[in-house]
């Protein structure tokens, strides 16, 4: 989805792209530090995983340095339903499949947070990995001389017909498949949800050009791209035999063209705290709430 490696002021621009253990004396502190040097040495027992969709950019309050973590977003608010104080969120804004095992500047691979002490891991990835930021950006600026059309599926389309985007969720199949093969390796233990994308642009394919810089035969292809690429990770899900969290449906009609009061995902320009294209506080906790359905079902 907009999942640009958004940095400090990208924010702004959506249509530029759219001692393990301390020596401490016996007494209290020795079994907090304790369960310290546990969580880093077998992980927490619930660890999130995933991109900006995930950490929350631009939602107070922030941590995470360029990772752009949220207060909360869905992992921090399904860490407090669930009244886990053993929770490790490493997402961060940006990353990709590769950066389950790769740092991202300052942070960690992602997976090294993983350990045989973890029950729960979410993840949410994959739109980074077909250029869904870029993408986004595009299709804005070419919408400006074509409003009416759909110059971004024009572009995307090669001269034998071939959906390029359609080619790109396919090519990112093995790639999410060797990322839950990795989670399941590294916490054996765990329950494993496999978060989807939330809807971005309007489900009846109808845009709002131009409130939302998209022009009226591209809302409807964005909306089938997202819709596919969902429905890969739903399918990598069963594959590896973990749990697929739509949150797609429940999402619908809080998208970019809604009204800001009822919006849950923002456009162009935010109205609501968040970054472009990305969700609000309240398409976190809508998150959240599809997360916590599906591990209580």
């Amino acid at each position: 989805m907009a999942l640009m490696r958004n940095r400090g002021t990208r924010y702004g621009r959506a249509l530029a792209v759219l001692g393990a253990a301390t020596a401490l004396t016996a007494g209290a502190a020795g079994p907090v530090a304790a369960a310290e040097a546990a969580e880093q040495s077998d992980g927490a027992r619930y660890v999130a995983l995933g991109d900006s969709y995930t950490s929350g950019p631009g939602i107070p309050e922030q941590s995470g340095g360029d990772c752009a973590r949220s207060s909360v977003n869905y992992p921090a608010l399904t860490a407090g339903q669930l009244q886990q104080t053993s929770f490790k969120d490493v997402s961060c804004s940006g990353a990709t499949t590769d950066d389950m095992w790769r740092a991202q500047g300052e942070n960690a691979p992602q997976l090294e947070a993983l350990g045989k002490r973890t029950r729960l891991v979410t993840v949410g990835i994959g739109g980074n990995d077909i250029g869904f930021g870029g993408i986004i950006g595009a299709c804005a600026q070419l919408s400006v001389n074509d409003p009416a059309g759909a110059p971004c599926k024009k572009q995307f389309t090669a001269a034998d017909g071939t959906d390029q985007l359609a080619g790109r969720v396919n090519d990112a199949a093995p790639k999410i498949a060797r990322v839950l093969k990795a989670v399941h390796e590294r916490a054996p233990y765990a329950k494993v949800l496999l978060v989807g994308y939330p809807t971005i642009m309007p489900d009846n394919g109808v845009g709002c050009f131009p409130s939302v810089p998209i022009a009226a035969g591209d809302a409807p292809y964005l909306r089938d791209t997202e819709k596919r690429l969902n429905a890969m990770l739903k399918d990598e899900a069963r594959k590896a035999r973990v749990n697929f969290v739509d949150t797609y449906g429940p999402t619908v009609g809080h998208d970019v063209c809604t009204p800001a009061a009822d919006r849950w995902v923002e456009g162009a320009n935010p109205e609501n705290p968040a970054a472009p294209f990305h969700p609000n506080a309240k398409g976190e906790k809508a998150m959240a709430d599809a997360v916590l359905a599906r591990l209580r079902g």
